[in-house]
Parts: structure tokens; sequence; C-alpha cells
């Protein structure tokens, strides 16, 4: 193929991109999910764009994998819809994608790769859905899933600090399950330390039992709002697309097939 500008182009179109997705047993994940493929789609970047789950809906990735394989496709962008390097992304991924029998894919980084300065996309996104909640605020929790990784919270804890920096107000990291605190024990704090109005940033994808359960918990603590998952938010859609081409031109070499642990 000649390199020229169109010829890479035609190369990405070439290529199925799959989204994996954790999955829930709540039907509004999975259309959360289908609307952010549908914001994918219409950037014309794959020639092919599919939706998979790790856990609690289908298909299952294997399941597309092997689909895709039959139809004659060898090239194959998974792109993790994870916002963390937790359990789901080093052990129960790993697994998915592990047949033998199906076409071997190329698997770029979770959305949010551990690094202790976040994207700037991911904090604008939380920016986005906090300003759609139209409520005046003087203090923020970005409320996540949680997790037992130190690593994976840490990345929370450090996605807070850059959202609290953005927008000069204290920020506090609180978390759904396994970690501490949890979101109504951080706005709690944050009342504590003379906050009165304490908005939630929710730092999911989509909605479903741990994004219910923040809210809950925050608003038991009396937060004044809580912003939906972050969806199919602009932001969320050029960070998807740039690691599908970071799987083709090299600027960050993708994970590759990863293994279980």
């Amino acid at each position: 193929m000649t390199e020229t500008p169109h010829g890479q182009i035609a190369e990405l179109a070439a290529s199925t991109l799959l989204l994996v997705a954790h999955g829930s047993i709540d039907p509004e994940a999975q259309e959360s999910t289908r609307a952010l493929a549908h914001a994918v789609v219409l950037s014309r970047t794959a020639s092919r764009v599919e939706v998979a789950y790790l856990r609690h809906a289908r298909p299952r990735a294997r399941q597309v994998l092997r689909t895709l394989a039959e139809a004659g496709h060898d090239r194959v962008v998974v792109v993790p819809l994870l916002l963390t390097s937790a359990f789901h992304a080093r052990v129960d991924l790993p697994r998915a994608l592990g047949d033998p029998s199906a076409l071997v894919p190329v698997v770029t980084p979770v959305l949010g790769a551990p690094s202790s300065t976040p994207d700037r996309r991911l904090v604008a996104a939380l920016r986005r859905r906090l300003a759609e909640l139209d409520v005046a605020f003087d203090a923020v929790v970005v409320a996540a899933a949680g997790s037992s990784d130190t690593e994976a919270c840490s990345s929370v804890t450090a996605m807070a600090s850059a959202l609290g920096a953005d927008l000069r107000l204290p920020c506090l990291a609180g978390f759904a399950s396994t970690a501490s605190p949890t979101t109504g024990e951080a706005v709690t704090q944050l009342r504590h330390a003379g906050a009165r109005r304490v908005a939630v940033a929710s730092c999911c994808l989509a909605p479903g039992l741990l994004f219910r359960r923040a809210v809950d918990s925050a608003t038991a603590a009396g937060a004044v709002g809580v912003s939906e998952p972050l969806g199919d938010a602009p932001e969320l859609v050029g960070l998807v697309l740039e690691r599908f081409h970071e799987a083709h031109d090299g600027r960050t070499p993708p994970e590759g097939p990863p293994r279980p642990e």
C-alpha cells in the first residue's frame, strides 16, 4: 500500500473496532454503551464497530471475535471501555479474549490507563456532565466503582485532584464499593471542612448497580446532585478514537493480547 495520507486512512478503515465493556444487568447500561458505539460509528474511522461485554450481558467478546473470524475479518482492534487497570482489565479481559479458535486482536490500553496525570479529556468529560446538573456547588466528589487494587484507586484520586484544580474547588475521590472513603463519606468530609453544597461527578461509563449505590450514598449524605455517567460524551468518543489510531501508527504501543494471571 502506498504510504500516502489517503492510503493510511484506507488502512485504518479496513480494521474492525471492538468495544469491550464490563456489562451490567441494568438495560440502561447496554443502551449507554451502544450510544457510545454509535457516536464512534459516525466518525467513519473503522469499517465496522462492534460491542461486547465481559459480564452480565451479551454478546460476550469471545463470541464476537469468533463471528468476525468466520466472516473473514483478520484485523480487529479491541478498545476496553474500562477506566482503571484493575481486576477486570488484568484478569477478566484476557480471559474473554483468549480463544485459540478465534482471531488474535490488537488490544489497546484501557481508557483510564494508570497515570499520575489523568487524560485531560476524561477531566473535561466529568466537567461536562457536572455542568449538565445545572446546580451551584462549592466542592466535588469524584465517584468511582472502587477496587482492591491500590493503583486503580490512586488513578481515581489523581482524577479528583485534576478536576479540583480545573474547577478551583475542593475535590475528593469516593467509591461505591471495596475502597474507602465511600461517596457518602467523601461528601461528609467536605461538608465538615466547610463546603455547603457538594456535587458528585460520576466517574462511571454507564449506569448500573455501583452507580446507583454511589448515588444513594451521596444523596443520603446531603449531596446537591450527582452527574450522569460519561456515556457518549464527545471527549470520551475522542479518547476511544485515539486508542484506535494508536494501535496502527505506533504512537503508543498497544498492549497486545493480554494473558490471564
